[in-house]
């Protein structure tokens, strides 16, 4: 197989259109053509790399050939010769999607240097798509995982939400998987081309979340030593992700309200106003609703974020997906730490089948890891699944059906002492295990009456 560089040379001179083959014959592989019509035929028969053209031919001209390589599936790197060297040449030639622009007569030491940009640019590229591609199947609905009615529900509304530009509003308890449909959501929107740029509200301090999210001018407050991007900027053409919302202070909603209205935002201590060409989403895990009527969030900015509405349903109300996700989570836990276990016991599962997941699919992910990890044989049984989770082997999973309110917070109450008794009563690392972040289980232990520890 001919691994060599594939060239279309299309030029109506014959003598300037041989003597290129000439040039190029002994590097690359070379295809003429001496008008654009016959060029176009070569592209439908043949992956062409690079196509050289000229941009004054009788019938079909350069620029025009150029804007149909580009939007043919090999869209080749597009090289236009002319005699006719002004600016305004150039400059069309680049708008209609040339990687660049040579004059006539032709300096073949030139030519050589702009052919190996050019296979290097086309390599590059085909890396990027490439690494779409793989993030497409990491982030698209395909990393998704469940087949329960509620399950296909979500996929089918995700498919139905991603084409708009309405904003979305995802909500889900800790652990089910938003920011994954806030990955899917972007993939499968006009915008997948563009940055994912995701903030965790949460996890920043507020006075902070300001700079990260809308930047700021250098000098505008103690340590900002330089001019710094921010999230709404850096997500420029693509998607912005506002993940536990709920947890912004009330002057910060304000901002962030002005921009879903008008588009528009100032970087903190500058004058400049910049324009917001993103698509938000943000996600929850509190009722924001409630919040409303408490008076700690706004009205006005929930209507705005509340446009498409996604429920990702808890891992207890799908508990026919827990044995897919099991096995799932076995394959790639076991294949990333070399161990050779490809089966889990009936009463293991039976127990895992069993637990209330107040954790969710995240719980569940860490768990399996955990006892993949320890596991000493090539199946996993009943006596790697954490002592807090074992229920003997006769288990019997729970129905489908929603359990009550009261037996939920009962279990979770349990989850969250056991959590802490086996850490030490080290918050940070119950969280971990949980699958909820710390200032969650803080709440929780206020909650629950647990109390300060």
């Amino acid at each position: 197989m001919n691994d060599k560089p594939l060239i279309l040379i299309v030029e109506d001179e014959k003598n300037t259109r041989e003597g290129l083959e000439k040039a190029l014959n002994r590097n690359y592989r070379t295809i003429l053509a001496d008008n654009g019509e016959r060029a176009l035929q070569v592209l439908a028969d043949n992956q062409v790399d690079i196509l050289i053209t000229d941009l004054r031919m009788p019938g079909m001209d350069g620029l025009t050939l150029v804007r149909r390589a580009i939007a043919h599936e090999c869209q080749p790197v597009c090289i236009v010769l002319t005699a006719y060297g002004s600016i305004e040449s150039a400059v069309e030639a680049m708008k209609a999607g040339a990687y660049d622009f040579l004059t006539k007569p032709l300096n073949l030491d030139q030519l050589e240097i702009v052919l190996e940009r050019a296979l290097r640019s086309r390599r590059l590229e085909n890396e990027n798509r490439s690494l779409r591609t793989q993030l497409d199947s990491r982030f698209g609905l395909e990393a998704i995982i469940g087949q329960t009615p509620a399950m296909e529900e979500l996929f089918q509304l995700i498919r139905q939400v991603a084409p708009t530009r309405a904003t979305a509003l995802i909500q889900g308890e800790s652990g089910t998987g938003k920011e994954l449909v806030a990955h899917a959501i972007h993939n499968l929107s006009p915008r997948a081309r563009g940055p994912f740029i995701a903030v965790h509200c949460a996890a920043l301090p507020q006075n902070l979340l300001e700079s990260e999210m809308f930047g700021h001018e250098k000098g505008s407050f103690t340590g900002a030593v330089e001019r710094r991007r921010g999230r709404f900027e850096l997500a420029e053409g693509g998607t912005l992700f506002l993940d536990e919302i709920s947890e912004i202070d009330p002057a910060l909603q304000v901002k962030l309200l002005r921009v879903l209205e008008e588009r528009k935002f100032e970087r903190v201590g500058g004058q400049e106003t910049l324009e917001a060409d993103i698509r938000l989403v943000t996600a929850t895990n509190s009722d924001l609703a409630r919040l409303v009527q408490e008076g700690k969030f706004r009205k006005d900015l929930f209507y705005r974020l509340n446009v498409l509405t996604i429920n990702i349903p808890p891992l207890r109300d799908r508990r026919d997906d827990i044995p897919l996700l099991v096995r799932h989570f076995i394959r790639d836990f076991a294949r990333e730490n070399n161990r050779k276990i490809d089966d889990i016991s009936s009463d293991a599962m039976a127990a895992l089948l069993s637990a209330d997941w107040p954790g969710n699919v995240r719980e569940l992910k860490n768990v399996i890891e955990r006892m993949v990890v320890l596991c000493h044989g090539s199946k996993l049984s009943l006596r790697d699944v954490p002592p807090a989770l074992r229920t003997g082997g006769n288990a019997l999973p729970l129905s489908g059906s929603v359990a009550s309110a009261s037996s939920i917070k009962d279990s979770n109450r349990r989850m969250i002492i056991a959590a802490l008794e086996r850490n030490g009563d080290n918050r940070t690392i119950a969280a971990k295990e949980l699958g909820i972040s710390r200032r969650t289980l803080h709440r929780k232990l206020l909650e629950f009456g647990i109390g300060e520890k």
